[in-house]
């Protein structure tokens, strides 16, 4: 398949592209590259499949120097000229959109740049999918839509309408997008909330990242809602996993969907939205041991309370994904934990 992938200067869209690209696909690779946090990250994970920075310039399509079926453009979703430009001339086969303005925090004190990205930016997909017969469109959505929601496990099959952060109000606000295409023009959608990702060149913004730095410099860590919340937290590896078999398995229409009784997770549309985590939450405190015995270091804890626009825990309802694509997250935050401390020590060895 020819795929476009957004976000492959990101934590995800990097692993992505490079597993789809081992099995031969044909990716188009697409980041804008913002300073959110260390843009010497972000190159590094493109340089990892023959992406020089020096070679990469706005609005042009580059060859991979190491992956014959990889090619790189550095263009932002809200530029619609281009993006509409680039949908007509390589006729994907399939998008995966990964891109966004991240971060929940981040949203509460720049709510603006969300609108950008997360909304005009993903409105552009739409239409570029709607207007040259892409067959499907995966996108990244969030954990974070469960936002006030207190029933565990968190289910696809629960309404989500009290988002806690607009990172969050705009995730939802993909989901509904991309089923009113879905509607209009039968175009097949798949919406994937992500559950707490971590792992080998992961983002320096979350907590494993700064956790790491401020122990081996011997920094104290801040310690939010007194360790006491839980995370589902998910290998890099098992979302992968999921965003690869999810893509395959094209979105169809549910035929048992009723308008007396709407099913939030499915459609009479061929539009469906899952959770992807590993189904077994850990309490951030358990989290935080277990890094520490990999660090061979014990932190110095800051405890404080929850801060804005988090939810205490998140818990992942997978049952649909199992039934629909096969597949379940396994990987235990000992392993995962393991792999990343490794990564982070090769990386920053300088």
């Amino acid at each position: 398949m020819k795929i476009l992938v957004t976000g492959t200067a990101g934590f995800i869209g990097s692993h992505l592209a490079n597993k789809l690209l081992a099995r031969g696909d044909e990716i188009v690779g697409l980041d804008c590259i913002n300073d959110y946090y260390d843009i010497n990250v972000k190159y590094g994970r493109l340089a990892r499949a023959g992406l020089t920075k020096d070679k990469i310039e706005y609005n042009k399509i580059i060859q991979s120097e190491s992956q014959p079926n990889y090619k790189f453009i550095k263009l932002k979703l809200e530029d619609k000229e281009n993006m509409m430009a680039l949908f007509k001339e390589q006729k994907f086969d399939a998008v995966c959109n990964l891109a966004a303005q991240a971060g929940v925090r981040y949203s509460i004190e720049n709510p603006l740049a969300y609108i950008d990205t997360n909304l005009m930016g993903f409105a552009h997909i739409l239409e570029g999918c709607r207007h040259n017969k892409v067959e499907h469109l995966v996108y990244a959505s969030s954990s974070s839509t469960y936002g006030l929601n207190t029933k565990q496990p968190f289910s696809t099959h629960d309404p989500v309408n009290h988002p806690v952060s607009l990172y969050a109000a705009t995730k939802k606000a993909n989901e509904l997008m991309a089923h009113s295409y879905s509607h209009l023009y039968d175009l097949p959608t798949t919406g994937l909330r992500f559950f707490t990702v971590y792992g080998p060149w992961g983002r320096p913004d979350m907590a494993l990242f700064l956790f790491t730095k401020a122990i081996k410099e011997g920094k104290k860590i801040d310690v939010f809602n007194y360790g006491k919340h839980r995370r589902d937290f998910t290998y890099i590896d098992d979302i992968v996993e999921g965003i690869i078999r999810t893509l395959d398995n094209v979105a169809q229409p549910n035929p048992d969907w009723s308008g007396e009784k709407p099913d939030p997770g499915t459609s009479k549309a061929p539009w469906r939205v899952y959770n992807i985590g590993n189904q077994s939450p850990v309490e951030l405190m358990d989290y935080i041991e277990t890094l520490e015995k990999y660090l061979g270091k014990t932190a110095e804890k800051v405890l404080l309370p929850l801060q804005p626009g988090d939810v205490p825990d998140t818990y992942a309802d997978v049952e649909a994904l199992v039934q629909d694509v096969g597949y379940k997250p396994n990987t235990t935050i000992e392993q995962g934990i393991e792999k990343f401390v490794a990564w982070y020590d090769d990386f920053y060895k300088d």
